[in-house]
């Protein structure tokens, strides 16, 4: 065997197998011309795709060491995309408020699942989408406008933004978290372009509970009571049973701010994998 040959074997083998260019946690894994980043453990059970916050970047999203070790542990993956520019700043965004091209960044994230399911030979029902801060407003557009592109939803610390979807195209998996002291996304929302938040000229953030309600409606929930409660441990839960078949509804919260809380992880997946 000659030389170039034995490369081109080598290269090959080293190629991921949906026959693009080998990623990485530093290395872009690129669909069309945006990209992703993943960690991933040996043969993983399934992928978390993880929407990351304002001003941050798929690879920085990785940088989270708790949050990833939590996910990889139990043999996810951990897979990043990268948001859109923020035009004269450093940082990405998404595409999430109502007045945006929402559907852009809800096919790129569609085009990543279908990258990851070939790419890592996972099953696309173990494939989960999570979001922290407007990561989880694009995660809650993207389970509104597209139902069907992930198995489950987990948005953190951001929901939907004013004005708030008259409805969503059908039933889903669905576990919202908050903080319950968080004061730069509140429960009740708030505009930041520092308008009142009744101003047609706002831009403001949706009220959650508002948004738990879309979701009642959305999965057929017969009541708008929870049916269980959960109230030991760090998070406080809200369990809504009697809804549409197949889907789930929870909301999530804890003590603290905006962040991603301790154990939230661990959560997330227990949910899931429950479901």
């Amino acid at each position: 065997m000659t030389l170039r040959a034995l490369l081109g074997l080598l290269m090959a083998l080293l190629l991921p197998a949906s026959g693009g260019h080998a990623c990485s946690k530093e290395t872009p894994c690129m669909v069309g011309e945006r990209a992703y980043y993943y960690a991933a453990p040996e043969a993983p059970v399934g992928a978390v795709v993880y929407i990351h916050g304002w001003g941050s970047s798929g690879a920085g999203a990785l940088r989270n060491s708790g949050m990833l070790n939590a996910f990889m542990d139990r043999g996810y993956a951990v897979v990043a995309p990268d948001g859109v520019p923020r035009e004269g700043r450093n940082g990405r965004s998404w595409r999430f408020h109502p007045s945006a091209d929402q559907g852009a960044d809800v096919a790129f994230l569609q085009a990543v699942r279908d990258d990851v399911v070939q790419r890592m030979s996972v099953d696309p029902s173990k494939v989960l989408l999570v979001g922290f801060s407007i990561g989880g407003s694009m995660t809650a557009y993207t389970a509104c406008l597209a139902p069907e592109s992930f198995a489950a939803f987990a948005p953190l610390g951001g929901n939907f933004w004013r004005p708030h979807p008259t409805g969503c195209a059908g039933p889903v998996r669905m576990l919202h978290t908050h903080g319950w002291s968080d004061g730069t996304v509140p429960l009740e929302g708030r505009a930041v372009n520092r308008l009142p938040i009744n101003d047609p000229e706002a831009r403001a953030q949706g009220d959650i509970f508002h948004a738990m309600d879309i979701w009642r409606q959305t999965n057929g929930c017969v009541f708008g009571k929870a049916d269980r409660f959960v109230t030991h441990g760090r998070f406080w839960r809200r369990i809504w049973d009697r809804c549409s078949e197949g889907s789930a509804l929870e909301l999530a919260l804890h003590p603290g701010g905006h962040s991603v809380p301790r154990g939230w992880a661990s959560m997330v997946l227990d949910w899931f994998e429950a479901l």
